[in-house]
């Protein structure tokens, strides 16, 4: 995909698709699929960073109990 299209192009082909060339449904097609592919990458690292996240609260927090004598 040589050509550079905007986000809103890309909104205009999906709603309009049924008049739309098959060239223009398939750069869509690409869009939809690259911004797929960086979507599910982020939510991914979202996930393991927010495991981190707790794993460290959760170490902190036992430690902070231990130390004040609860639990």
């Amino acid at each position: 995909m040589g050509e550079k299209i905007t986000q809103s192009e890309i909104l205009e082909i999906i709603s309009e698709h049924k008049n739309r060339s098959n060239k223009e449904l398939q750069i869509a097609l690409e869009f939809i699929q690259k911004d797929f592919e960086v979507t599910k990458e982020t939510l991914i690292n979202l996930s393991k960073h927010l495991d981190k996240l707790e794993v460290t609260y959760n170490t902190l927090l036992k430690e902070y109990n231990n130390r004040n004598g609860s639990k």
